[in-house]
């Protein structure tokens, strides 16, 4: 069985479980609730969403450090490299804002009562603007890997990279083969993880259930039909304005051309193993020059995580309503800027942006447990937010390649093969 319907059968059992527990024992005084929920499952959850902790800052720092050292290799690619970070870094921003507002507007997190956690969370100061912007920037790198300061670990991983992009071919060579190297066996421990994950998911969901009961249901739905909305919304509606804007070409042409990618990345929920289907559709069928592709579509599989950053701020405000925590407007900004700047360390694999919402949750002061509460139905909408993130690549690729002057606009407007059949 594969891993997705793992995860869904573990969703289903995990529902089933819980609701069981609640219609057993109603109170929280019996064995059932105290033993079970509260005590097994709760431990095998809690193990579950320390190990997803564990991982953020080594994910993050090597990633972002093979990331940069490539990119700082294609100095004669200046404008063109500017322009592409750019627009993903701009499109992630617009997702995450329009994640937060429309959170706050649909409040899909208001009615759910979290007896006995709410208490136990004491909600620490955000920190002003001005104190936010100075503390990116890290006086001792290894006490923020230690701390788990990842606004400072990202920009000290930039740096380094680089750093190594500009030393000598010997030494940049070995580094950035250490660091790739490296990251492979993260990478590995990701998917080492995630196999584990359906029993992280049926006890975090037992537990919450036998807690919740019926009702919970419902309020999950509506945080799933929230975020959905959100998703459909930026990937047909912000890209197509975009590629409009910039380029006058048609969005119907674009996204018809990009449908079996859309349902590749579906299928896998991994930009990384989208990528071949990218690059021969950008470049075959949505005519941007191998020069471009090339370089755009790779980045953006490691950048450009709109999806991933929508479901970070529906998430964040989800979990903020549910835990009764009230975010100030500056702790908003810093949730923009935090999930803006992780999404460049976010690897395309499933998953991993569970990792980096544990990261997002700690730096606007919520409880990273709230990660138990929408983590069951992730995979799913883990599914749709990686055919947003190729769709953007897709979509940047396009824009950067017009500007460029190298965009083939002739074969841009070709009809699919299958349009002639």
């Amino acid at each position: 069985m594969s891993l997705t319907k793992r995860i869904l059968l573990a969703m289903v059992l995990g529902v089933a479980t819980g609701v069981l527990i609640h219609l057993i024992a109603p109170s929280e005084e019996h064995f059932l609730r105290a033993w079970l929920a509260r005590g097994l499952f709760d431990g095998i959850g809690q193990v579950f969403v320390r190990s997803l902790t564990l991982l953020v800052v080594p994910l993050v720092f090597v990633s972002l450090v093979c990331g940069s050292a490539a990119l700082g290799g294609h100095s004669r690619m200046g404008a063109m490299a500017g322009k592409t970070i750019g627009l993903y870094l701009a499109t992630t921003a617009v997702a995450i804002t329009l994640a937060l507002g429309i959170g706050q507007l649909v409040k899909p997190g208001e009615g759910i009562d979290m007896p006995g956690e709410v208490e136990n969370f004491s909600p620490t100061d955000n920190p002003s603007i001005k104190d936010t912007l100075v503390n990116i920037f890290p006086s001792n790198p290894v006490e923020a890997m230690a701390e788990g300061n990842m606004l400072q670990i990202i920009v000290f991983a930039l740096l380094l990279g680089l750093a190594i992009s500009q030393s000598d071919h010997k030494a940049s060579h070995y580094m950035q083969e250490f660091f790739n190297h490296l990251n492979t066996v993260i990478l590995k421990l990701v998917m080492i993880l995630m196999h584990l994950a359906p029993y992280g998911v049926f006890c975090l969901l037992a537990k919450l259930f036998a807690n919740l009961g019926w009702q919970a249901i419902a309020d999950l739905a509506l945080y799933f039909f929230t975020l959905l909305f959100v998703l459909l919304l930026h990937g047909l509606g912000t890209y197509s304005l975009l590629l409009k804007s910039f380029t006058r070409l048609s969005p119907t042409t674009f996204f018809r051309k990009m449908w079996s990618v859309m349902v590749f990345g579906f299928s896998t929920a991994s930009s990384n193993a989208t990528i071949p289907v990218t690059l021969r559709t950008v470049e075959k069928d949505l005519g941007v020059d191998n020069r471009v592709a090339s370089f755009t579509v790779p980045l953006g599989a490691t950048i450009n995580m709109d999806g991933t950053a929508i479901m970070q701020g529906v998430a964040t405000a989800f979990i903020a309503q549910v835990y009764g925590i009230d975010i100030s407007l500056s702790g908003y900004l810093m949730v923009v800027l935090t999930a803006t700047l992780a999404s460049i360390g976010t690897a395309g694999v499933p998953g991993v942006g569970m990792i980096t919402l544990a990261m997002v949750l700690k730096q606007a002061g919520l409880p990273v447990e709230g990660v138990a509460l929408i983590i069951g139905v992730d995979r799913l909408l883990d599914m749709v937010r990686t055919a947003v993130n190729v769709t953007g690549d897709a979509m940047v690729s396009t824009i950067v390649a017009n500007s460029e002057g190298m965009l083939d606009r002739k074969q841009f407007e070709r009809p699919l093969e299958s349009d002639n059949t």
